[in-house]
């Protein structure tokens, strides 16, 4: 009896334990599920959000487009939008005062970035050649930045053997020896950059999927002097300051008022329009942060999205 009794209360406990393994797997099991489907609808409302800054943006790159045709830091696309509650933008929508409630604290933030205001990597190579203007403006830039020469020259020959290969029908881009051809600035370690020195060129390069000129209207003062060929940097300074006082409108501006020979400035290096853009949106709810990194072309009154990506958080400069 003792013997049976005990086998039974065994019994009975390993039913117990066994049970509640199962009603605690069952319970994380359904936590894990309600986890991931607010991640995923946290997600999906963040991509949302994020579509329509870029919408925004796009509105206002193509009225900036309606209005005038030379493009510099004074314009309404020029200035950050500071971080701010998603609810501040409902407000202004017809029945606002029912949009407004129940919405979480979710803050956005961003700036637009004129891509033309860097170097553009892709005019090194042209028609198949490199192109002997552009690789005077990088060696000047690298000059100044203090970065070594080698990886220029190193970057300059894999890029002319990467745009060989794509346009040549024979050759396979990538095969045996011959690198990819870059799609973004982080790319360029495939043809020789070093990652300090992409970081120090960061600022004031860019990779373009076309050539093309650099804006003297939004340029800072490097890329100015890497551009300007007659320039030492103090004079590139200078012209900085006289363009925040009053910007060009066309390249004899530019000339006038930086006191070069006729004939410095062209159409092929130089401008004071853009074609291209880089738009910032952060998004900000509870702890988590999203932020994404959109480029943009506009051709007269249309605006395309060339690119989307999710990146980092970073913040953004401080306005000194």
């Amino acid at each position: 009896m003792h013997r049976q009794t005990g086998s039974a209360i065994l019994t009975a406990m390993l039913t117990v334990a066994l049970v509640s393994t199962l009603a605690v797997s069952a319970l994380w099991q359904q936590w894990r599920t309600v986890e991931q489907e607010s991640a995923e609808r946290a997600r999906m409302q963040a991509h949302w959000i994020l579509n329509g800054a870029v919408d925004w943006a796009s509105l206002i790159l193509r009225e900036d487009a309606r209005l005038s045709n030379v493009d510099h830091l004074s314009e309404p696309w020029a200035v950050p939008l500071q971080e701010a509650r998603l609810s501040t933008f409902l407000a202004a929508l017809p029945d606002a005062s029912s949009s407004t409630e129940d919405v979480p604290d979710v803050f956005l933030s961003g700036r637009i970035i004129d891509l033309q205001s860097r170097l553009n990597v892709r005019n090194l190579v042209q028609n198949g050649a490199i192109d002997a203007p552009s690789l005077l403006a990088f060696t000047r830039l690298f000059k100044l930045l203090t970065l070594p020469p080698v990886e220029l020259n190193t970057m300059v020959q894999q890029l002319l053997l990467a745009q060989q290969a794509v346009n040549s029908a024979s050759t396979e881009p990538g095969a045996g020896t011959v690198p990819l051809l870059p799609q973004d600035l982080d790319q360029l370690r495939w043809l020789g950059l070093g990652a300090a020195t992409i970081e120090r060129l960061r600022p004031f390069a860019t990779l373009l999927p076309v050539p093309t000129p650099v804006n003297l209207n939004t340029a800072p003062a490097e890329v100015l002097y890497a551009v300007i060929t007659p320039f030492e940097f103090p004079a590139a300074q200078q012209l900085v300051n006289q363009r925040n006082q009053k910007h060009f409108n066309t390249l004899v501006d530019a000339q006038t008022q930086s006191g070069v020979a006729s004939g410095t400035f062209n159409d092929s290096q130089h401008s004071v329009n853009t074609r291209f853009f880089e738009v910032h949106c952060n998004l900000r709810s509870d702890d988590a942060i999203t932020q994404e990194v959109s480029v943009l072309q506009r051709d007269g009154m249309q605006i395309r999205i060339l690119s989307r990506r999710a990146m980092p958080y970073q913040p953004p400069p401080s306005a000194s």
